[in-house]
């Protein structure tokens, strides 16, 4: 899995090709149906352009919209595999109420029902990773669908601005620090999704458990459950918080930030600060990515454990 870290920035040289083209329309409103991480990007794409109306759908069948608002949206389904459950039963509801619709996948069913029913579609390669690894692909293929010409150009020099051996440095060390811990990671409400996808990597490729919050809210109620007392001590001791810093959030979130830091630490909790930079979004980014795959990378393989495969996961989709 170390190398498909290494090569993660090769996957913004990916041209998308939609087929299928003629049949994708333009619409004011845009729900994204994934799951994991077929739904990062979608994430993502939030995030980059507040300015579009993005609905992420982690679920079966479609969100709750009016019919008038449903007519006027493209749903945009989006599985690496082809095969994820909930994202083909978001589709054919999708389908069944006549929505302008979309396909991202490597191929499986959902491939297959693009192409059975002349769907627009981008084909991603399948380079054997998994999923969470796919997230330079999948971006680029919807950006291609939503029109995003000048981000698809600005993603491109993403595959020389990526440092993956300073990224690496600064992953393996972070996963020394928080060894035999549990890690809890917290960021300003504009950068959630990076904070979400920290927790993500933690559990599948670290195989640990790891959480996720956001300022302020999280000073008006978990903040207090790290209250240490002399009962909670222990507890407090299998934690290592990761406070994902940003130079650009609100001068309150700031220092929101360096209070709740110094109230940790008076209380005997591990806390670790992690600056995003990088001289555009993406960068900031990505880059955060790629410390966070190394962390959880060296994270597993100090416990001796398969960094790549989610064996939990697929014992679970056998059982339903």
């Amino acid at each position: 899995m170390d190398a498909t870290i290494k090569d993660f920035p090769k996957q913004f040289e990916y041209e998308p090709h939609i087929e299928n083209a003629d049949r994708l329309e333009k619409k004011k409103h845009i729900i994204i149906a994934g799951m994991g991480g077929s739904a990062l990007p979608g994430d993502i794409a939030k995030m980059a352009f507040p300015f579009l109306d993005i609905a992420i759908h982690r679920d079966y069948g479609l969100p709750y919209r009016s019919d008038s608002k449903l007519k006027e949206s493209l749903c945009v389904a989006i599985s690496y595999s082809g095969n994820t459950e909930e994202v083909l039963d978001a589709f054919d509801a999708a389908e069944q109420k006549n929505l302008s619709t979309a396909i991202i996948a490597t191929g499986g069913e959902l491939l297959e029902r693009a192409k059975e029913k002349g769907v627009a579609h981008v084909k991603i390669p399948n380079t054997g990773i998994q999923p969470r690894m796919g997230t330079g692909f999948m971006l680029q293929a919807l950006m291609k669908l939503l029109g995003m010409e000048n981000a698809l150009v600005e993603t491109k020099t993403l595959v020389e601005a990526l440092d993956v051996d300073t990224a690496e440095k600064e992953g393996k060390t972070l996963a020394e620090k928080i060894r035999g811990k549990v890690p809890i990671i917290y960021s300003s409400v504009e950068n959630k999704v990076i904070a979400y996808n920290w927790k993500v990597k933690f559990n599948e490729t670290g195989k640990i458990p790891a959480f996720y919050n956001v300022f302020p809210e999280l000073n008006h109620n978990e903040m207090t459950g790290f209250d240490i007392k002399e009962p909670t001590k222990k507890i407090g001791e299998m934690f290592h918080f990761i406070f994902l810093r940003d130079r650009d959030d609100h001068p309150k979130i700031q220092k929101r930030m360096d209070i709740c830091k110094k109230l940790y630490e008076d209380r005997g909790l591990h806390v670790e600060t992690m600056a995003l930079e990088g001289a555009t979004l993406w960068e900031k980014i990505f880059f955060s990515f790629l410390i966070a795959d190394w962390a959880s990378f060296y994270t597993s393989t100090h416990l001796g454990l398969d960094p790549e495969q989610v064996p939990m996961v697929a014992e679970f989709k056998k059982m339903i």
